[in-house]
Protein backbone atom coordinates (compact mmCIF):
# COMPACT_ATOMS: atom_id res chain seq x y z
CA UNK A 1 0.00 0.00 0.00
CA UNK A 2 2.56 2.26 0.63
CA UNK A 3 4.31 2.28 -3.15
CA UNK A 4 0.85 2.76 -3.99
CA UNK A 5 -0.07 6.10 -2.47
CA UNK A 6 3.43 6.50 -3.62
CA UNK A 7 2.86 6.31 -7.35
CA UNK A 8 -0.78 7.90 -6.33
CA UNK A 9 1.06 11.59 -5.50
CA UNK A 10 2.49 11.43 -9.65
CA UNK A 11 -0.86 12.52 -10.68
CA UNK A 12 -1.32 15.84 -8.20
CA UNK A 13 -2.68 18.80 -10.62
CA UNK A 14 -3.55 16.14 -13.13
CA UNK A 15 -6.30 14.14 -11.89
CA UNK A 16 -8.89 16.74 -10.46
CA UNK A 17 -11.40 16.34 -10.26
CA UNK A 18 -10.46 13.14 -9.49
CA UNK A 19 -9.04 11.82 -6.73
CA UNK A 20 -5.09 10.87 -6.95
CA UNK A 21 -4.92 7.08 -6.93
CA UNK A 22 -2.19 3.99 -6.93
CA UNK A 23 -2.68 0.65 -7.51
CA UNK A 24 -0.14 -2.62 -7.01
CA UNK A 25 -0.75 -6.33 -7.82
CA UNK A 26 1.16 -8.43 -5.88
CA UNK A 27 1.19 -12.44 -6.21
CA UNK A 28 3.47 -14.77 -4.01
CA UNK A 29 5.36 -11.67 -2.19
CA UNK A 30 5.98 -10.11 -5.54
CA UNK A 31 4.95 -7.31 -7.19
CA UNK A 32 3.68 -8.08 -10.88
CA UNK A 33 2.10 -5.23 -11.97
CA UNK A 34 1.13 -1.25 -10.97
CA UNK A 35 -0.13 1.75 -11.96
CA UNK A 36 -1.89 5.18 -11.24
CA UNK A 37 -4.14 7.64 -12.45
CA UNK A 38 -2.64 9.71 -14.46
CA UNK A 39 -4.72 12.61 -15.63
CA UNK A 40 -8.33 12.98 -15.46
CA UNK A 41 -10.34 10.97 -18.31
CA UNK A 42 -8.02 8.64 -18.60
CA UNK A 43 -7.96 5.21 -17.39
CA UNK A 44 -8.07 5.05 -13.33
CA UNK A 45 -5.24 3.21 -11.94
CA UNK A 46 -6.77 -0.44 -11.39
CA UNK A 47 -7.59 -0.45 -15.21
CA UNK A 48 -3.27 0.80 -15.36
CA UNK A 49 -2.31 -1.96 -13.57
CA UNK A 50 -4.79 -5.03 -14.51
CA UNK A 51 -3.96 -4.31 -18.24
CA UNK A 52 -0.76 -4.50 -18.05
CA UNK A 53 -0.58 -7.94 -17.10
CA UNK A 54 -1.21 -10.04 -20.51
CA UNK A 55 -1.72 -13.60 -18.89
CA UNK A 56 -4.97 -14.21 -17.07
CA UNK A 57 -3.83 -16.99 -14.70
CA UNK A 58 -1.05 -14.40 -13.09
CA UNK A 59 -4.53 -13.20 -11.78
CA UNK A 60 -4.78 -16.50 -9.65
CA UNK A 61 -3.81 -15.93 -6.00
CA UNK A 62 -3.13 -12.21 -6.74
CA UNK A 63 -4.10 -9.26 -4.57
CA UNK A 64 -4.61 -5.98 -5.78
CA UNK A 65 -4.03 -3.09 -3.25
CA UNK A 66 -5.70 0.39 -4.51
CA UNK A 67 -5.59 3.64 -2.19
CA UNK A 68 -9.58 4.19 -2.93
CA UNK A 69 -12.14 2.20 -3.01
CA UNK A 70 -12.67 1.11 -7.11
CA UNK A 71 -15.69 2.70 -9.11
CA UNK A 72 -18.89 1.27 -9.22
CA UNK A 73 -20.26 4.14 -11.93
CA UNK A 74 -19.63 4.77 -15.61
CA UNK A 75 -17.91 8.15 -16.17
CA UNK A 76 -15.29 9.38 -18.08
CA UNK A 77 -13.99 5.44 -17.99
CA UNK A 78 -15.86 2.09 -17.06
CA UNK A 79 -16.28 1.10 -13.63
CA UNK A 80 -13.14 -0.51 -12.10
CA UNK A 81 -15.22 -2.95 -10.16
CA UNK A 82 -16.53 -4.92 -13.50
CA UNK A 83 -12.56 -5.50 -14.52
CA UNK A 84 -11.16 -6.61 -11.14
CA UNK A 85 -14.40 -8.93 -11.22
CA UNK A 86 -13.70 -10.21 -14.94
CA UNK A 87 -10.00 -10.69 -14.02
CA UNK A 88 -11.22 -12.92 -10.69
CA UNK A 89 -8.57 -11.17 -8.62
CA UNK A 90 -9.46 -12.94 -5.15
CA UNK A 91 -7.88 -10.68 -2.71
CA UNK A 92 -8.94 -6.47 -2.83
CA UNK A 93 -7.37 -4.40 -0.74
CA UNK A 94 -8.34 -0.75 -0.26
CA UNK A 95 -6.93 2.31 1.55
CA UNK A 96 -9.91 4.29 2.62
CA UNK A 97 -13.76 4.30 0.95
CA UNK A 98 -14.41 6.79 -1.81
CA UNK A 99 -16.90 9.48 0.05
CA UNK A 100 -17.96 10.48 -3.30
CA UNK A 101 -21.91 9.16 -3.46
CA UNK A 102 -22.00 7.61 -6.22
CA UNK A 103 -19.37 5.00 -4.78
CA UNK A 104 -19.37 4.93 -1.19
CA UNK A 105 -19.60 1.57 -0.18
CA UNK A 106 -21.21 0.46 -3.07
CA UNK A 107 -17.77 -1.02 -4.79
CA UNK A 108 -16.57 -2.82 -1.75
CA UNK A 109 -20.59 -4.22 -1.58
CA UNK A 110 -20.05 -5.71 -5.08
CA UNK A 111 -16.77 -7.21 -4.68
CA UNK A 112 -17.94 -9.33 -2.21
CA UNK A 113 -21.23 -10.33 -3.65
CA UNK A 114 -19.22 -11.43 -6.29
CA UNK A 115 -16.69 -13.55 -4.27
CA UNK A 116 -14.03 -11.21 -3.42
CA UNK A 117 -12.43 -10.66 -0.10
CA UNK A 118 -11.96 -7.47 0.40
CA UNK A 119 -9.63 -5.79 3.32
CA UNK A 120 -10.82 -2.48 4.05
CA UNK A 121 -8.91 1.01 5.56
CA UNK A 122 -5.25 -0.13 4.89
CA UNK A 123 -3.16 2.83 6.00
CA UNK A 124 -6.10 4.85 5.98
CA UNK A 125 -4.85 8.14 7.23
CA UNK A 126 -2.31 7.73 4.69
CA UNK A 127 -4.64 7.35 2.01
CA UNK A 128 -6.67 10.02 3.41
CA UNK A 129 -3.98 12.91 3.85
CA UNK A 130 -3.32 11.90 0.26
CA UNK A 131 -6.76 13.12 -1.05
CA UNK A 132 -7.15 15.67 1.30
CA UNK A 133 -8.75 17.93 -1.71
CA UNK A 134 -11.27 15.32 -2.84
CA UNK A 135 -12.17 14.34 0.99
CA UNK A 136 -13.09 17.76 1.88
CA UNK A 137 -14.77 18.65 -1.19
CA UNK A 138 -17.18 15.74 -0.88
CA UNK A 139 -17.67 15.63 2.95
CA UNK A 140 -17.75 20.07 3.62
CA UNK A 141 -19.27 20.87 -0.17
CA UNK A 142 -16.53 23.38 -0.46
CA UNK A 143 -13.22 23.73 -1.94
CA UNK A 144 -9.88 22.56 0.21
CA UNK A 145 -8.33 26.18 0.97
CA UNK A 146 -4.57 26.74 1.29
CA UNK A 147 -3.93 29.94 2.99
CA UNK A 148 -0.16 31.64 1.70
CA UNK A 149 1.80 33.96 2.14
CA UNK A 150 5.53 35.94 2.42
CA UNK A 151 6.34 38.18 5.25
CA UNK A 152 9.40 39.65 6.07
CA UNK A 153 11.72 39.39 8.96
CA UNK A 154 10.38 41.75 11.25
CA UNK A 155 6.54 41.25 10.37
CA UNK A 156 5.28 42.53 7.48
CA UNK A 157 3.81 41.44 4.02
CA UNK A 158 4.03 44.83 2.14
CA UNK A 159 6.12 47.51 1.62
CA UNK A 160 4.38 51.57 2.05
CA UNK A 161 7.11 52.14 0.25
CA UNK A 162 7.16 50.05 -2.65
CA UNK A 163 10.90 49.24 -2.79
CA UNK A 164 10.50 45.82 -1.66
CA UNK A 165 8.56 43.93 -4.80
CA UNK A 166 9.65 40.99 -3.91
CA UNK A 167 10.06 39.78 0.28
CA UNK A 168 10.96 36.16 -0.68
CA UNK A 169 13.63 34.63 -3.15
CA UNK A 170 14.33 32.95 -6.35
CA UNK A 171 13.60 29.45 -4.46
CA UNK A 172 10.44 30.34 -2.95
CA UNK A 173 8.72 32.07 -5.59
CA UNK A 174 9.25 28.62 -8.18
CA UNK A 175 7.98 26.05 -5.27
CA UNK A 176 5.13 28.54 -5.45
CA UNK A 177 4.46 28.31 -9.05
CA UNK A 178 4.35 24.74 -8.40
CA UNK A 179 2.07 24.78 -5.78
CA UNK A 180 -0.19 26.67 -8.41
CA UNK A 181 0.38 23.89 -11.28
CA UNK A 182 -1.07 21.58 -8.03
CA UNK A 183 -4.31 23.20 -7.18
CA UNK A 184 -7.47 23.87 -9.22
CA UNK A 185 -7.53 27.91 -8.46
CA UNK A 186 -6.08 31.06 -7.23
CA UNK A 187 -7.51 33.66 -5.45
CA UNK A 188 -6.80 37.46 -4.46
CA UNK A 189 -8.64 40.67 -3.35
CA UNK A 190 -9.30 43.84 -5.44
CA UNK A 191 -5.94 45.71 -3.58
CA UNK A 192 -3.60 42.87 -4.69
CA UNK A 193 -4.55 43.33 -8.58
CA UNK A 194 -4.16 47.16 -8.22
CA UNK A 195 -1.08 46.55 -6.35
CA UNK A 196 0.73 44.42 -8.53
CA UNK A 197 -1.07 43.80 -11.60
CA UNK A 198 -0.31 39.89 -11.09
CA UNK A 199 -0.56 37.17 -13.75
CA UNK A 200 -1.42 34.46 -11.70
CA UNK A 201 -0.04 31.52 -13.28
CA UNK A 202 2.50 28.92 -13.67
CA UNK A 203 5.35 30.78 -15.15
CA UNK A 204 8.88 29.38 -13.14
CA UNK A 205 7.16 25.71 -13.58
CA UNK A 206 5.70 23.23 -16.06
CA UNK A 207 1.88 22.21 -15.42
CA UNK A 208 -1.64 23.92 -15.62
CA UNK A 209 -2.70 27.48 -14.72
CA UNK A 210 -5.04 27.64 -11.75
CA UNK A 211 -8.38 28.95 -12.69
CA UNK A 212 -7.83 32.98 -11.35
CA UNK A 213 -10.49 33.99 -8.92
CA UNK A 214 -10.56 37.63 -7.49
CA UNK A 215 -13.53 40.03 -5.47
CA UNK A 216 -13.95 43.45 -7.18
CA UNK A 217 -16.95 44.54 -5.63
CA UNK A 218 -17.25 47.79 -8.22
CA UNK A 219 -15.52 45.89 -11.26
CA UNK A 220 -12.61 48.87 -10.59
CA UNK A 221 -9.69 46.72 -12.14
CA UNK A 222 -8.87 48.42 -15.83
CA UNK A 223 -9.31 45.94 -18.81
CA UNK A 224 -5.46 46.44 -19.66
CA UNK A 225 -4.56 44.13 -16.39
CA UNK A 226 -2.78 40.62 -16.78
CA UNK A 227 -5.99 39.07 -14.91
CA UNK A 228 -8.38 40.30 -17.65
CA UNK A 229 -6.45 39.17 -20.74
CA UNK A 230 -8.38 35.94 -21.30
CA UNK A 231 -5.32 34.07 -21.63
CA UNK A 232 -6.91 31.11 -18.81
CA UNK A 233 -9.92 30.66 -16.99
CA UNK A 234 -10.77 33.44 -14.99
CA UNK A 235 -13.48 33.90 -12.53
CA UNK A 236 -14.31 38.13 -10.90
CA UNK A 237 -16.87 38.21 -8.23
CA UNK A 238 -18.85 41.35 -8.14
CA UNK A 239 -21.62 43.39 -7.33
CA UNK A 240 -22.26 44.81 -10.90
CA UNK A 241 -23.86 43.17 -14.01
CA UNK A 242 -21.60 42.29 -16.86
CA UNK A 243 -21.60 40.18 -19.59
CA UNK A 244 -19.24 37.14 -19.97
CA UNK A 245 -15.78 37.62 -22.00
CA UNK A 246 -13.63 34.73 -23.40
CA UNK A 247 -12.39 33.01 -20.87
CA UNK A 248 -13.76 35.92 -18.10
CA UNK A 249 -16.61 35.01 -16.18
CA UNK A 250 -18.73 37.84 -13.84
CA UNK A 251 -20.57 36.67 -11.02
CA UNK A 252 -22.84 38.19 -9.36
CA UNK A 253 -23.20 38.40 -5.64
CA UNK A 254 -23.96 40.22 -2.23
CA UNK A 255 -21.26 41.45 -0.53
CA UNK A 256 -23.61 42.44 2.58
CA UNK A 257 -23.05 39.13 4.48
CA UNK A 258 -21.48 35.53 4.05
CA UNK A 259 -19.44 36.69 1.13
CA UNK A 260 -16.35 34.40 1.52
CA UNK A 261 -19.07 31.24 2.02
CA UNK A 262 -21.21 32.19 -1.18
CA UNK A 263 -18.11 32.48 -2.61
CA UNK A 264 -16.70 29.15 -1.83
CA UNK A 265 -20.76 27.87 -2.82
CA UNK A 266 -20.03 28.81 -6.04
CA UNK A 267 -16.69 27.20 -6.36
CA UNK A 268 -17.90 23.94 -5.23
CA UNK A 269 -20.89 24.37 -8.21
CA UNK A 270 -18.03 24.62 -10.46
CA UNK A 271 -16.63 21.31 -9.04
CA UNK A 272 -13.40 22.92 -8.32
CA UNK A 273 -11.96 21.16 -5.71
CA UNK A 274 -8.96 23.43 -4.20
CA UNK A 275 -7.87 26.72 -3.47
CA UNK A 276 -5.06 28.92 -2.97
CA UNK A 277 -5.64 32.11 -1.06
CA UNK A 278 -2.61 34.24 -2.16
CA UNK A 279 -3.98 37.72 -0.26
CA UNK A 280 -3.98 40.60 0.13
CA UNK A 281 -4.55 41.27 4.51
CA UNK A 282 -7.69 41.86 4.52
CA UNK A 283 -8.67 38.86 1.91
CA UNK A 284 -6.68 36.62 4.28
CA UNK A 285 -8.24 37.61 7.28
CA UNK A 286 -11.62 37.28 5.61
CA UNK A 287 -10.92 33.54 5.24
CA UNK A 288 -8.94 33.10 8.63
CA UNK A 289 -12.51 35.01 10.72
CA UNK A 290 -14.45 32.59 9.36
CA UNK A 291 -12.41 29.57 9.60
CA UNK A 292 -12.63 28.63 6.30
CA UNK A 293 -9.28 27.49 5.68
CA UNK A 294 -7.49 24.03 5.68
CA UNK A 295 -3.77 24.89 5.37
CA UNK A 296 -1.18 27.61 5.78
CA UNK A 297 1.93 28.25 4.56
CA UNK A 298 4.17 31.45 5.57
CA UNK A 299 7.28 32.10 4.21
CA UNK A 300 9.69 34.06 6.40
CA UNK A 301 11.92 35.70 4.37
CA UNK A 302 15.47 37.01 4.75
CA UNK A 303 13.96 40.67 3.89
CA UNK A 304 13.53 43.61 7.00
CA UNK A 305 11.16 46.12 5.76
CA UNK A 306 10.61 48.24 8.74
CA UNK A 307 7.89 49.09 7.84
CA UNK A 308 4.21 48.72 5.30
CA UNK A 309 1.06 46.13 6.33
CA UNK A 310 1.68 43.83 9.06
CA UNK A 311 0.82 40.26 8.67
CA UNK A 312 -2.13 38.42 8.97
CA UNK A 313 -2.70 36.55 12.47
CA UNK A 314 -3.77 33.07 12.56
CA UNK A 315 -3.60 30.51 14.61
CA UNK A 316 -3.47 26.82 14.01
CA UNK A 317 -0.93 23.21 14.59
CA UNK A 318 2.24 23.92 13.15
CA UNK A 319 3.18 21.01 10.94
CA UNK A 320 6.77 21.74 10.45
CA UNK A 321 9.36 24.01 9.39
CA UNK A 322 11.63 23.68 5.73
CA UNK A 323 14.57 26.10 4.76
CA UNK A 324 13.73 27.35 0.83
CA UNK A 325 16.86 29.02 -0.27
CA UNK A 326 17.26 32.08 2.59
CA UNK A 327 13.85 32.05 3.69
CA UNK A 328 12.23 29.81 5.85
CA UNK A 329 9.08 27.66 4.88
CA UNK A 330 6.13 27.18 7.96
CA UNK A 331 3.50 24.55 7.60
CA UNK A 332 0.24 25.64 9.82
CA UNK A 333 -3.45 23.12 9.38
CA UNK A 334 -6.53 23.93 11.64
Amino acid sequence: MERAIQLARNGLGTTSPNPMVGCVIEKNGVVISEGWHYKFGMNHAEVEAINKIKDNNSFVNSTLYVTLEPCIHFGKTSPCVDLIIKKKIPIVVIGIRDPYQKVNGLGIKKLINNGIKVVENFLEDECLVLNKRFFTFHKKNRPYIILKWAQSNDGFIYSSNRKNKWISGENARQLNHKWRSEEDSILVGKKTVLNDNPKLNVRKWYGKNPVRIFIDKKLSIPDSYFVLDGTQKTIIFTEKNKKNKKNIEYICLSFKKGLIKNILNHLYKRNIQSLIVEGGKNTLENFIKENMWDECRIFVCNTTLKCGIETPIIKGKMLKSVNIGKDILFYLSR
